[in-house]
């Protein structure tokens, strides 16, 4: 039924200009997420896209340090917030708005609240990506999302270790549930190599993200590395794939995101041809 005149449409609404939108998400914290979300977000800023970054995860906004940006995003006379800009990225956060060690304690409709103000009232402008960075688990802020915007999709972060699988099945059957494409899962600290004798060691195990992703029948976007120099980036405000894709340790980035683009492109003429898609 269409609503009334005056009323607000239901359901998620497509925000002008924005043509892609795709969630980051994990079961668990600890897993390397936002890493993923602000590496992603610069290599498809590299390829030539137009990006922004939405820093959704309230309870831990880490995006600004990531990216050595700070500050106060301007407000317009019509309340419209201009997101501040670093590395081709359009970035917003609450970070921005909260700065240093406060806490934000809040309930259920505030969470919500200021998720329809970052979409809604944000001047993204033309996107070809908006990549949003969600808090782990499968709680509120997760749900405001899809309730407020159609996602093209979502991706899942993991470890391979069982535990944190055990949380990403889960955040795989929310997505699913609320009827959200799943990109496809990624596994990060994969591996580790020792800087002096160069052997691969298993620190959380390895393969249980691509086995998992087998088992679920969704695609596989391949592993990163647990590789010092990415911590060290991100710690930095300079993530590692600024150093370009013959940097050794971005080339794994830079292969989930081509992966990224692929899939996308994959619901996208799915969904052009009117294809339920399973995944």
């Amino acid at each position: 039924m269409p609503p009334r005149p005056g009323q607000p449409p239901q359901g998620p609404q497509p925000l002008p200009g924005v043509d892609t939108i795709i969630a980051v998400g994990s079961g668990k914290g600890g897993v390397g997420k936002t890493t993923l979300a602000v590496n992603l977000a610069i290599v498809l800023a590299k390829l030539g896209h137009k990006v922004g970054l939405l820093d959704a995860d309230v309870y831990g906004p880490n995006v600004p340090l990531m990216l050595g940006i700070s500050g106060q995003p301007k407000i317009g006379g019509d309340n419209r917030i201009t997101p501040l800009e670093v590395h081709g990225l359009k970035v917003i956060s609450v970070g921005f708005l909260n700065p240093g060690d406060k806490p934000l304690i809040w309930r259920g409709p505030m969470l919500h609240s200021i998720i329809r103000q970052f979409l809604g009232s944000v001047e993204w402008g033309q996107l070809d990506y908006l990549v949003v960075d969600l808090p782990p688990g499968t709680g509120d802020v997760s749900l405001s999302l899809i309730q407020t915007v159609p996602l093209t999709g979502a991706i899942v972060v993991s470890t391979p270790s069982d535990v944190s699988l055990q949380d990403a099945r889960k955040a795989i059957e929310m997505f699913r549930q609320m009827k959200v494409d799943v990109v496809g899962m990624v596994e990060n600290m994969s591996y580790f190599v020792c800087p002096h004798c160069h052997q691969q060691t298993d620190i959380f195990s390895r393969g249980g993200v691509e086995k998992t992703a087998a088992q679920f029948e969704v695609a596989y976007l391949g592993a990163v590395q647990l590789d010092p120099d990415i911590r060290k980036a991100g710690d930095g405000g300079k993530p590692l794939v600024l150093e370009g894709e013959n940097s050794p340790s971005a080339q794994s980035l830079y292969e989930f995101a081509r992966k990224v683009i692929a899939r996308v492109t994959e619901i996208k003429a799915g969904e052009s041809e009117g294809v339920i898609h399973v995944q």
